[in-house]
């Protein structure tokens, strides 16, 4: 009986000794992967959220002042279509002989 309980001692130590090896060969995958992500995204051309955010604003902003600029405009032509036109006159004056 002895024995069997040495072997499973052993065993149970080489299990744990395996599973803290794998544990550690994780961590190293880990922060390995995650040292060549930042290297891959600091060579991208990205921008920041900051900057993302004050650029939206800035075109919500501009397509605002495209629309009132827009709707001045249609009242500007719809005014000047109801307008009444000049008096047109017949052309150059004729000299009568």
């Amino acid at each position: 009986m002895q024995t069997q309980n040495r072997l499973l001692d052993d065993l149970a130590r080489v299990t744990t000794g395996a599973l803290g090896v794998a544990a550690g060969m994780r961590g190293e995958i880990e922060a390995r992967l995650r040292d060549q992500f930042e290297r891959v995204l600091s060579h991208m051309d990205l921008v920041t959220r900051e900057e993302f955010d004050a650029v939206k604003a800035m075109a919500a902003k501009a397509r605002e002042e495209q629309e009132l600029l827009s709707e001045r405009l249609a009242a500007l032509e719809a005014s000047a279509t109801h307008a009444k036109p000049a008096k047109k006159r017949g052309g150059p004056a004729t000299k009568k002989k």
